[in-house]
Formats: C-alpha cells, structure tokens, sequence
C-alpha cells in the first residue's frame, strides 16, 4: 500500500462543519436523481445549484447554456475542483421512491452524487471561511455533457475556468468499492475512447447470386471481425488498444442483400501517444478491410478523449485527505479503467487526479455504471465532501 503524504499544517476536520449540512444535501441529490437532464440540457439542475449558492451568500458565474462555477474564499486560487452534472439516456429500473421522472433519462453514472458533492464542498467552504478566512480560493467548477465525445470540459475550458488554476481535483463513483473507501492511481486512472461510426453502400440483389451485388452483410461482418484484429497486430499490445462495437444493422429479409448497413463502436486505447497512432492506422484499416467487397464506406471517426493521468503530488493530497477524513484503510489501489472521461482535458495544461469514490454497500449486492438498476450507498455522499474539502484545505494551506 503507498503511503504518500504531503507537507501541510494541519486541517481541521470537515465532519463538524457537514454534519447539519447532510439530511438537505442527501435531499439534493435526491431532487436530481428524480429529475435527470441529459449533456447541455441541464437547465434545472444548473438553475436548482445557483438558487442554493446564492441562497449561502456566494456569487456563482453560469456558463454559456449550462452549467456554472463558483469560487469560495478570497485570494489566488489554490485549487479547483470538478463534478459533472448530465445524465444518461437509459431507462431506470431502481424502483426507488426518487427515481427518475423523466422517462428513458437517468443518473447511471453517480453524477447526481458528483454534483450534490460539489454543492457540499462550497457549503462546507464558505461557512469555514465566514468564521475564519480560508486563506485562498478555491473554484468548483460544475461541468455539463461528460457523457458526450469529446465532451463538455472543452467548453468550459473556452469560456476560462482554468484561469488563475493551478491543479484540478475530481471524483467518480465506483461501485467495487466499499463506501468508505476510495479508490486511487498513480499515472493514467481511465482510457481514451472514440466513437466509430461506419455507413456502406452497395447493389443489394438475391442471396442466390452475391456475385452480383456488393455483399454488405459480409462486408460488416469482416469489419466487424477483421478491423480489431489488424490493429491488435499494428499497435504495441502494451497500449491496450480495444475495438468493440455496439451497433450492427442491415437488411429486412432472410433473402435480400441490403444495400445499405450500419455499424457503430468504441476504439478505447489505454495510452495516450498510441491512442493518437491507433486513431490515424483505423481509418485506413477500415477502408482496407472493405475494399475488396466493392462497397462505398463512410466513415465517421470522432476523436473523444485522452487517458485521465494523475499526477504524483495531486494524488498524495488526495490519498493524505482520505486517511485524515476516513481512516488509514480509506485508500485503495484501483485498476486503469478502460472507460473514457473528459475529465483528461482538464488535465492537458494541469497537475490533477481524479479519486474513485467507493459506492457499494459492503456484503451488498453489485451493482454497474450505465445500467439501469445502478445504485449507489448514500453515505458516499457524505464521504466524498470530506475528502475533497478535506485536499482543497490541504492545498490552501501549502499555497
């Protein structure tokens, strides 16, 4: 187990400033949780968060169409801190009493539990800075559309949310993990991801005479089988390159060659150069699988994001919070996900770490992000607050 820590003046412990907080910030999230909005379209959720800031005497800034930032204390910026704020176009199937109220859209991901964390922290902040001044500043940024490629972070970034920042924190919810517990790494925590989407043309006809037709059935179908196959032979197998697709459609009838077909996928790679490498070799693996079929491709191939790499000093901070917060068992070691987040984009021009929140309820039953039936333990909630107002605290007092 690592052990880094950070040198700091000591913090005072956040528990006592949360406490009272907790019943209205578990209704918060709840609130969310029954009225999800999908990437740009949280509006609620963008006006529900500037009531309550304003409410506390703070002055957030809304983004252009969604989501907001607020800064907490007085002075330079000592760190900011992200949570993001879309749900998912996927139907609930929790049968909980707040479940989602807007069918066929839902919080499958803890961004609910992201966001009513991120409220939490400014809170908890700005009652520590009204009795005694923090010292520093710390901005919350509150991010719409992660659940789109490349994502909502490169909006924000435009419209100047790293100002004046000097590293970034985040958090997402993990549902291996024990509540009361989170996950961290050193080095790339997530991967990158793309989105493929491929169209053929072609003479459909018979199925008694393919000769005479561009077969687009078996042209998918080598796609399909062939396109991961060459590219786990052109790239270093150390990367992690992964090619998956999700949607494959074509034809009406057992036997009718279609003359059009669709596929669609995900190229999820774990390093960041064989990532840009991968991306530029899969458009012509592509166009060469196909070639000899005859069919017309389209491709659409949108580069989303990099790998999310925590750096050394932003990582000890966040571990250093936890085991201050929760307990020396806090932190545990977690695996490079494949899964992408855009998160990395932060992270371009910034030291930073993103720590896996711990959501399962320990000897419960398991659950997974992007489904239906995810659902996470809500003192989770309180456990997040604490560890990042915990590390922000930590990096005011080392400015």
């Amino acid at each position: 187990m690592r052990n880094y820590s950070t040198e700091t003046e000591p913090t005072p412990a956040v528990g006592p400033w949360l406490d009272d907080l907790l019943p209205e910030l578990t209704e918060f999230r709840r609130d969310l949780h029954a009225h999800p909005e999908l990437s740009f379209k949280e509006f609620r959720t963008t006006d529900k968060l500037v009531e309550r800031l304003e409410a506390a005497g703070l002055k957030p800034r809304r983004l252009e169409g969604t989501g907001l930032t607020v800064d907490v204390g007085e002075g330079p910026i000592a760190t900011a801190l992200r949570g993001d704020i879309d749900a998912l176009p996927i139907i609930e199937e929790t049968g909980l009493p707040f479940a989602s109220k807007n069918h066929g859209v839902t919080h499958a991901c803890g961004h609910d539990i992201h966001t009513a964390t991120m409220l939490g922290i400014a809170l908890v902040l700005h009652r520590m800075h009204e009795s005694t001044p923090l010292g520093g500043a710390v901005r919350i940024i509150f991010q719409p559309a992660e659940e789109t490629m490349p994502g909502g972070a490169l909006s924000c970034i435009e419209q100047g949310v790293l100002e004046g920042v000097p590293r970034i924190l985040a958090l997402h919810c993990d549902p291996r993990i024990n509540v009361g517990q989170i996950g961290t790494r050193i080095g790339a925590i997530t991967s990158a991801s793309d989105t493929i989407k491929i169209e053929l043309t072609g003479r459909g006809g018979h199925t008694s005479r393919p000769h005479l037709t561009e077969d687009l059935v078996f042209a998918l179908s080598q796609i399909a089988v062939n396109v991961p196959a060459v590219l786990s032979r052109r790239v270093d197998v150390r990367s992690g390159v992964s090619v998956v697709w999700g949607q494959i459609s074509a034809g009406s009838a057992p036997n009718a060659i279609p003359a059009n077909g669709y596929m669609a996928g995900t190229m999820r790679c774990l390093d960041r150069d064989a990532w840009h490498s991968a991306g530029e070799l899969l458009d012509d693996v592509v166009q060469q699988v196909a070639a000899p079929y005859g069919v017309d491709v389209h491709l659409e191939h949108t580069r989303g994001v990099p790998p999310v790499v925590n750096s050394e000093h932003e990582t000890a901070i966040i571990e250093a919070a936890a085991r201050a917060e929760l307990g020396e068992h806090a932190v545990v070691l977690t695996p490079q996900s494949m899964g992408g987040e855009d998160f990395a984009w932060f992270l371009a021009d910034l030291p930073g770490a993103m720590m896996r929140l711990g959501t399962h309820v320990p000897g419960g039953e398991e659950y997974d992000l992007h489904r239906g039936d995810f659902i996470v333990d809500e003192r989770a909630l309180g456990c997040a607050i604490r560890v990042l107002t915990a590390a922000a605290l930590r990096t005011i007092r080392n400015s």
